[in-house]
Order: structure tokens, then sequence, then C-alpha cells
């Protein structure tokens, strides 16, 4: 009997690790294991933020299924990776070396080049002559695409959706994981169903860690002396039982949770037979993702296009899941945010804006994701708006 053929390129997964450098790569894997170990939280975070270089990582191993869509693109685009950089002069090579160096640094990911490389296949499929123009001759842009006479500059982008927020979810569950053992003791001796309600009216950012500190304090406090409220300036807490119709009950603990709390709500559930801890935090404000991104598009329209052809911002909203992205859309609140962008005189240069996410760069479909794999915003007010050359790059999809 033939082997089944795989649905990816093994080959071309170890030209990429080598590529990158296995020794480097074998020890970014170590840190994400590492990091990721600390706490059930922080770990459930740090595996969706570094979700490509898992997925590589674990084609490389012997999986006991089928690889997952997902898995499939990101074989695809290390593939795609590996390629370019065969396809670059010694310069373009040189500075594609040193975007996967910084993507294995720190809080660095795969998703900026990734995205690159996507964005380029897209144009490529509906019809247009691509160059990496950024990589290749160091220009401010990523791509040149061309079809027929006419020509536009791509530039490629990520936008982390935590700009937007008051409340981080990368604070939210560093939080959540140093309270968990407090709470775990404190159930032990208060059985039954609890609830711990938040408003942060100044907000939880990782970075400042004073700040997470102190509200670890005032949890731990709250609880050592059974107290049911401690508010200021900073956050108002409310510690009470949790009670929940039967209705959203029989519906699942978390489904019934942001039934109750809505979509903004950061939740985090602690269980210990027979009882329950359930944290819920609300920012003072509605989050504003699409304004983050709007402003993203102000700050780098400049920096990026030259100014002398078309210029298409390709963004990537990164640090978003599922209900949060599609509400972004059905809400129109992207194309409202990147509308308004495209009406100010600084984005005279600008024919259009695309936005996409991790649903659409691996592969899901829609409604998960957007239809033609990402959302796109004409200028009409662009010299080239009705050029229908252009048109399958720039044309609206909503």
């Amino acid at each position: 009997m033939q082997p089944q053929k795989l649905p990816f390129n093994p080959h071309a997964l170890e030209a990429f690790v080598v590529l990158v450098g296995e020794r480097r790569w074998l020890a970014r894997m170590a840190e994400i294991a590492s990091r990721a170990a600390c706490g059930a939280r922080v770990g459930q975070m740090l595996r969706q933020r570094h979700g490509l270089e898992l997925a590589i990582e674990r084609l490389r191993g012997m999986l006991s299924r089928p690889p997952s869509v997902a898995e499939q693109r990101a074989a695809q685009l290390a593939a795609d990776a590996v390629l370019l950089h065969r396809q670059l002069g010694a310069r373009g090579r040189a500075r594609l070396n040193d975007c996967l160096a910084s993507a294995l640094t720190d809080d660095g990911t795969l998703v900026p080049l990734f995205h690159l490389l996507r964005t380029a296949n897209l144009q490529r499929a509906r019809g247009f002559g691509v160059a990496f123009a950024g990589l290749e001759r160091g220009a401010p842009f990523d791509l040149l695409i061309s079809r027929g006479a006419l020509h536009a500059e791509v530039a490629c982008d990520v936008v982390s959706a935590e700009a937007g927020r008051l409340v981080h979810r990368a604070a939210w569950s560093h939080l959540t994981d140093l309270v968990d053992c407090e709470v775990r003791a404190w159930m032990a001796t208060h059985p039954g169903r609890h609830l711990l309600k938040m408003t942060l009216q100044q907000g939880l950012c990782r970075a400042e860690a004073d700040t997470l500190a102190a509200m670890h304090q005032r949890i731990r406090r709250l609880l050592e002396t059974q107290g049911r409220r401690d508010d200021d300036a900073a956050a108002m807490l409310r510690l009470e039982p949790l009670v929940l119709a039967q209705s959203q009950k029989d519906a699942g603990l978390l489904i019934s949770l942001r039934h109750e709390f809505g979509p903004e709500a950061h939740l985090s559930v602690t269980a210990a037979k027979p009882s329950l801890f359930v944290m819920a935090a609300r920012a003072a404000r509605a989050d504003e993702v699409a304004v983050a991104v709007r402003q993203r598009l102000a700050s780098i329209v400049q920096a990026r296009l030259s100014g002398t052809r078309p210029g298409i911002l390709a963004m990537f909203v990164e640090d978003t899941d599922l209900g949060e992205w599609r509400g972004l859309r059905d809400r129109l609140e992207l194309e409202g945010e990147a509308r308004q962008f495209l009406a100010c005189k600084a984005a005279r240069p600008v024919i259009a804006v695309t936005c996409a996410s991790r649903f659409e760069l691996f592969g899901m479909a829609a409604p998960a994701a957007a239809e033609d794999g990402e959302l796109r915003f004409r200028n009409p007010a662009h010299p080239s708006a009705k050029a229908a050359a252009l048109a399958p790059a720039v044309l609206s999809s909503v």
C-alpha cells in the first residue's frame, strides 16, 4: 500500500527551521513552553498568541491525527518564507533574516511576516504581479503590486486589539493566575457558588506591574476579611453569591456568563466541586478596538507610503477572539473608523484600507472569517478609485 500523501510539505518545514536556525528555533519553543507553564490562563493566552510557531512545531513531530486547516495554513506560509528567501537578493535575504530574528525574540511572533506573505498571496490570486519592495529595496512600503500599467503600494501593519481596551486581556490572565491559589484556599472553607464583580475604572495593564500587584492585594484582602465590597477611584469590587437562571445554567456556564455580563466582560472560572468561583470584570468604558485601528492608520500613513502611487494599508488586527472579531464586522465599527480615516487630508495617498485577523490567516470559513480573506474599504476620493485594473485589490467588500 502506498503511504498517504501529507497535505503539507514536511521538507519545507525543516527548511524553514534551518532558515531560522535550529538552535534559535528550539530555544524559542522551550521559552514558550516555560512561559506557558507559569499559569493556566497565561498559558492559554500564550498558546494562542504563538499559534503559528506551535502549529509548525506540531507538524514537525508525529501527529496522531490529520492536520487542521490552520496547521496547513501555517505550514504553507512557512514554505512561502523559504521560497521567498531563495528568490531575494543578498540585501533582501538579510532583511528577511532580521524579520525572522525579531519574530522569535521577546514578545515577537511570526504574525507580521506571515501577514505580509499572505497578503502577497491574496494579490497574486487576484491577478496582480507582486514585488517585495520592502525587503528587496528597503522601500517604506512592503509590496508593489501591478496589473497592466497600474501600480499600487501595499504597506502591511499589525495593530493589537489591546490598544483599544482599558482592561488588557494579557493583564487579566496574569491577575487571575495570581489569585488562583488564594481563591482555591478560600473556597475550601466557603463552599458554594460565588461571584466577584469588578469595575476597573482606570483599567488594567500588564505593563503597569504596580497596578496589577495592588489589585491582587485587594482581592486577597477581600477574601481574608470576608468582606463584600472594596471601592476606590481605581476599581469597585463586589463579592456576592452567583445566581443564574436555570435556563441559563442549562445552556452552559461560560455561555450563560457571557450572556449575563456581555461580550466585553473579562471572565474567569475556578471550579472545585461542588464549589464555584467566578470573576467578572468590566472597564469603565466600552472597548475601542476599531478606534485604535484608525489611530494606527493615521500614525503610519505618512511614513509607510511614498505618495507617488495609490497606496493600500493592509492592517492585521491581533489579539482578538472570534466573538469580538465578528462583532467589529457586524456592527460596522471597522468600516466606520476606516472611512473616517479615509475622509482625512492625511489619507489622500490611500486608495484602500484592508483589515484581517487570525481567522482569515488560519483559513477559517465565513462567517467566522471575512469573505474574500479580508475586509476592504475603498477611498472614493482617490483619483484611481475607479480604475478597473485595481478593482480586485481596492473595491469595498461591505
